[in-house]
């Protein structure tokens, strides 16, 4: 399915206008559709689509094999005998010599961190093909594509010989909560939105784990056919995404991911919990997992003093992953083997605080789309994140789930997935807001999203700014 990303081929389009060539980087997670966005610009606006995908990483891999890889699909795309390349600088040529100034042309380089692994001025003789050769052709569209984020910046977005030369740097975000039903196909309408939420809150809005979804079933039986067998999709996916995308380096951002799926932590709290130096290594493996989409940086302004915060704490932003290493992987080697059976997830230990994290991390990805039901429209959003004061000798400490701040409002988020929202739910924020601390001269408002049945006194007394029905997020 293609769903949900109408804005990204528009701007894509608007290339076309242009009268000179493209260059485009497009990053993200794996299994986020960035090829498969690609694919369908090309589709919709282009007359020829060329596509090369560098190899997945394995033992005695060689710069060799992926030129041999590159010249088999040039060959498969053109129809023509195929070459046998002795560098890039060789394979960047011969593709150009295929390339029609009449047509529309994109050009996609795939998984490209695999693809120049092997040779380090891979990223020079690109540089040379796009300013020799490439960019002469007014009709052409070159994406450089990958799963490895930190890889791309560093090599080739960061190069300063790329300055200035790409038009357009995409990092391809989860899909929005309002497509998300479109994988529910015709049933859509008669599936409850507590079963959607569920699926999403351990999936994510990730197109390739929700296509994986079968619509006849409920949410509890594909949570077990995928995440709880041993040839379910999900349960095999964690390794392969892993090893695919971090090669030698999974283990210690693995280790990372886990101490996370425990709770938010700063980088001086992660390194001494595993025993590793702080140093700007470690900071390299934060960076690179923020930079893949797995875990987020940062609390946002501090809303005392309108600055940012002096440390940063990250959180374990994928819901896909939150699942997999908090409910899945202790019981790893049970259900290679078949062995691991219930008669229900909700027998799992602790599921319901489990789903409701997860559902509140969910909430948190998608903060934009809570903007406009609590009437933040033109203002300025300067800092949205989940936010913690630890108590001090000063004051009690205060936790909210999510933090909206525009320049002199601040919107307390109260994200619950229970059964029944009821009156205590108003009085803990009440408690909440109390000892928030903001500064002088800004509103606090207090906002509830919830799954489940609100009380209607909660309703009628009005405490809340804005009560957000978690249902609507995924209409569209």
């Amino acid at each position: 399915m293609f769903v949900g990303r109408k804005e990204y081929i528009d701007d894509l389009s608007a290339l076309w206008r242009k009268s000179t060539s493209s260059l485009v980087a497009c990053r993200g997670r794996r299994r986020i559709g960035k090829s498969t966005l690609i694919e369908q610009f090309a589709e919709k606006t282009a007359d020829r689509f060329f596509s090369f995908e560098g190899l997945p990483p394995r033992k005695g891999m060689t710069n060799r094999d992926q030129l041999a890889n590159f010249g088999a699909l040039l060959a498969q795309q053109t129809n023509r005998p195929r070459l046998v390349f002795e560098s890039w600088h060789d394979a960047f040529f011969w593709l150009n010599e295929f390339i029609d100034d009449k047509k529309r042309t994109v050009v996609l380089l795939d998984e490209i961190s695999w693809m120049g692994a092997y040779d380090p001025d891979f990223p020079g003789h690109l540089k040379w093909a796009w300013d020799k050769l490439f960019h002469k052709h007014d009709k052409l569209v070159m994406v450089v594509c990958g799963s490895v984020s930190a890889w791309i910046k560093r090599n080739i977005l960061d190069n300063t010989g790329f300055a200035g030369r790409f038009s357009r740097d995409y990092i391809l975000p989860e899909l929005p909560l309002s497509v998300c039903p479109s994988f529910w196909g015709a049933t859509a309408g008669s599936v409850s939105t507590r079963e959607m939420f569920d699926i999403l809150s351990v999936t994510g809005g990730v197109p390739r784990y929700l296509e994986e979804i079968d619509p006849a079933l409920s949410a509890e039986e594909n949570i077990r056919r995928l995440f709880f067998t041993p040839q379910g999709k999900l349960f095999k996916e964690f390794d392969d995404m892993f090893s695919a995308v971090f090669g030698e380096a999974a283990t210690t951002k693995k280790a990372i991911l886990k101490a996370l799926a425990e709770g938010p932590k700063s980088g001086a709290e992660l390194s001494a919990e595993l025993g590793l130096s702080n140093t700007g290594h470690f900071a390299d493996h934060l960076r690179s997992l923020a930079d893949g989409g797995f875990i987020a940086a940062g609390t946002g302004l501090n809303p005392e003093t309108g600055k940012s915060a002096r440390i940063d704490r990250y959180r374990l932003k994928d819901n896909y992953t939150r699942f997999y290493l908090r409910c899945v992987e202790p019981r790893k080697n049970e259900i290679s083997v078949g062995g691991y059976r219930f008669a229900s997830v909700e027998q799992l230990p602790g599921w319901d605080a489990i789903m409701g994290l997860a559902f509140e991390n969910l909430i948190v990805n998608n903060w934009a789309e809570l903007l406009p039901r609590i009437g933040v429209g033109s203002a300025i959003v300067e800092s949205a994140a989940p936010y913690r004061r630890f108590a001090s000798n000063i004051g009690k400490g205060v936790q909210i789930d999510l933090l909206i701040q525009t320049p002199r409002t601040a919107y307390a988020v109260e994200i619950k997935r229970k059964s029944r929202i009821g009156q205590e739910t108003e009085e803990e924020m009440e408690e909440k807001i109390k000892r928030l601390k903001v500064r002088k001269g800004m509103s606090v408002r207090p906002v509830l999203v919830y799954d489940g049945t609100l009380d209607p006194q909660i309703s009628g007394r009005g405490y809340f700014a804005a009560t957000i029905d978690a249902a609507t997020l995924l209409e569209k």
